[in-house]
């Protein structure tokens, strides 16, 4: 791991303006990707899983409405500013149902299947610079 720490801005990400209305800026990584999502007033995402990404999204303004399918059965839930939704592998589909606009951003990675809980809440280490 490069030790240099790194600042990305609006001019390094990937600029897209979805059919869907969604509007992303793309922060990729070897490792890992990062979008920051605007969905406008009254527009929704195509219905889709993803078969081997885990996707976690956070709530940073707005309202946002979650579709999803389990069991057979169309499950609605709303989240709102500060709320995590974690996606996983489920069919889902995310909704602005409001006349504002929602922001939210996105974490994508491919998981391994290893619990690493300890290493993170572990991986901090204090030391006194002069």
């Amino acid at each position: 791991m490069d030790n240099d720490l790194e600042i990305k801005t609006l001019k390094d990400a990937i600029h897209v303006e979805k059919e869907n209305h969604t509007i992303v800026d793309y922060f990729l990584f070897d490792e890992y990707e990062i979008h920051l999502n605007t969905l406008p007033p009254h527009c929704f995402q195509e219905w889709h899983y993803h078969s081997k990404i885990e996707e976690t999204l956070v709530i940073v303004e707005g309202t946002l409405t979650a579709h999803y399918k389990m069991n057979g059965k169309i499950i609605t839930e709303t989240a709102g500013v500060n709320d995590v939704i974690r996606v996983k592998a489920s069919l889902h589909t995310f909704a602005n149902e409001t006349d504002a606009p929602v922001r939210f951003i996105v974490f994508r990675f491919v998981p391994d299947g290893k619990n690493k809980q300890e290493i993170i809440k572990q991986d901090k280490i204090i030391v006194e610079v002069k």
